[in-house]
């Protein structure tokens, strides 16, 4: 059937078929190789155009910017398992000051900082409170009581006057410190004691009432035992390692973590030397148990193992026969001493050395995982030296070893580079899973202060089956001069 429409529809059919045609012929036809001018016109068009209140855009093939009001706010996990770190930090010099003597200018006071471990990881911060330390030893110059609530310093040098310019001007130091972590943002010193001239590591023992402390020969007394009861410090009883004249350097004495025996580093004579304890109240006396056992150049720091098995040493090369003492030392070495609790010839125990592997330069800093299977080394290289002098090393480095806890085997996995001037120490979380290390200072004057920084220990990569180290671009601003570190678990 033929449709009908009404008259007036027929009209505006034929007005909208005459737009249509008039419309046609008045436009321009535009080449390809001359869109500019539509391009402009429909551009300004737009930008003249009321908007139109849409539903949200769809979303974008690349990477949308950040939009503050969708609640998005990740980063990369950094489970680093522990309630609080805790670090020292020498303000009084440069690291230079190793090799041209100069302390260079101040950056603050010597403090000790603590790192409350909860929350988001990047909301991290040191609470710090002043506290004299020194870098000028092994990197063991604070222990932690086994409950976490106080933190023991000691002084190598005292802290650099107003008018001292040269490391020769620093004081040595004779101070033990206690300082009260009992509410983390807000430590405070509550006690000191005069514990000899030039203490250079303490450490605390397992029932945590008596500290051990080295000296230095300058004192002539070689270990200091100080009870601590109550918050407060004891008499300290002097003693020397059994056999051993006063006068040589034991520069880390250690706890086994049975609490019976100790061990200590005759540095200058490459050898690890144990005695058990005798105790009475707070006094203390040592007997000879086994054999010194040599271990290779310059053992500088010591650390049992979690199992209390074996003795790992940092064996940095140093000695007067390198230029500028450790200036030029080679490459290092960790050794692996096993120690026996248990009587062999003349009632007395055997301590082999079992094992010996290579490391970076001035291995100073040694962290062991808590199940004994991995260990991480700082090697400070070079970092330290002036910036104008050509054998400076724009970098230093840590070594990942991986050791068999129940041989004391220990093998080299990896060496990977970190961009930090002259890391100390170096410390494992609860987990085993990551390391926390200390940063003296930057490769960058403006960069105020040191740095606690953080590693993933990576072992369940598919493609890449080998562990490695891998950092996590996060660390946590302390004072300059970071040097020991400790964690409360």
């Amino acid at each position: 059937m033929l449709k009908t429409y009404p008259s007036s529809m027929m009209v505006v059919l034929l007005l909208l078929c005459i737009g249509i045609v008039m419309s046609g012929c008045n436009s321009t036809t535009t080449s390809p190789l001359n869109t500019s001018q539509s391009s402009q016109t429909l551009v300004s068009e737009a930008e003249t155009a009321t908007p139109e209140v849409t539903a949200d855009p769809p979303a974008t093939t690349g990477t949308p910017d950040p939009d503050p009001d969708d609640g998005r706010d990740l980063a990369a996990p950094l489970a680093f398992e522990g309630s609080y770190l805790v670090s020292v930090s020498d303000a009084d010099m440069l690291a230079s000051a190793y090799v041209d003597g100069q302390l260079g200018p101040r950056e603050g006071r010597d403090t000790l900082s603590i790192i409350p471990l909860n929350g988001d990881y990047r909301d991290w911060q040191a609470n710090e409170v002043e506290v004299s330390n020194s870098v000028a030893g092994p990197p063991s110059a604070v222990t932690l009581s086994p409950d976490g609530r106080w933190a023991f310093v000691i002084e190598s040098f005292k802290q650099a006057t107003e008018t001292a310019q040269t490391f020769s001007d620093l004081e040595v130091g004779t101070l033990l410190t206690a300082v009260d972590l009992t509410d983390p943002q807000n430590p405070r010193v509550t006690a000191q004691i005069d514990v000899g001239n030039r203490p250079e590591t303490v450490e605390i023992n397992r029932d945590g009432d008596m500290l051990l402390v080295t000296l230095h020969p300058v004192d002539g007394r070689q270990l200091a035992f100080v009870p601590w009861n109550d918050g407060q410090f004891g008499t300290p009883n002097y003693t020397t390692l059994p056999g051993i004249a006063e006068d040589v350097r034991v520069s880390h004495a250690i706890w086994h973590t049975s609490g019976e025996y100790i061990a200590g580093a005759l540095v200058d004579e490459g050898r690890v030397l144990f005695a058990r304890i005798q105790r009475e109240g707070d006094s203390v006396t040592l007997q000879p148990w086994g054999n010194a056992t040599s271990v290779g150049k310059y053992p500088f720091k010591i650390q049992f193992t979690p199992n209390g098995r074996y003795v790992l040493t940092t064996n940095l090369q140093w000695g007067p026969d390198v230029e500028g003492f450790w200036t030029e030392a080679p490459r290092g070495q960790i050794g692996v001493v096993r120690f026996s609790t248990e009587p062999e010839e003349n009632d007395q125990p055997r301590h082999p050395l079992v094992s010996v592997v290579e490391t970076g330069a001035s291995p100073e800093g040694i962290g062991i995982s808590p199940d004994g299977e991995f260990v991480v080394v700082s090697n400070m290289e070079r970092s330290y030296l002036p910036y104008d002098d050509n054998r400076i090393t724009w970098f230093s480095t840590l070594s990942l070893l991986r050791m068999d806890p129940e041989t004391g085997s220990i093998e080299t996995l990896g060496e990977f580079m970190h961009d930090a001037v002259l890391p100390e120490t170096i410390i494992f979380d609860t987990s085993g899973q990551y390391v926390a290390v200390t940063s003296f200072d930057h490769f960058d004057d403006r960069q105020a202060g040191s740095s606690i920084d953080f590693w993933r220990l990576v072992t369940d990569d598919p493609t890449h089956p080998m562990p490695r180290l891998a950092p996590t671009n996060h660390s946590v601003q302390v004072t300059r001069g970071v040097h020991s570190i400790a964690l409360i678990p």
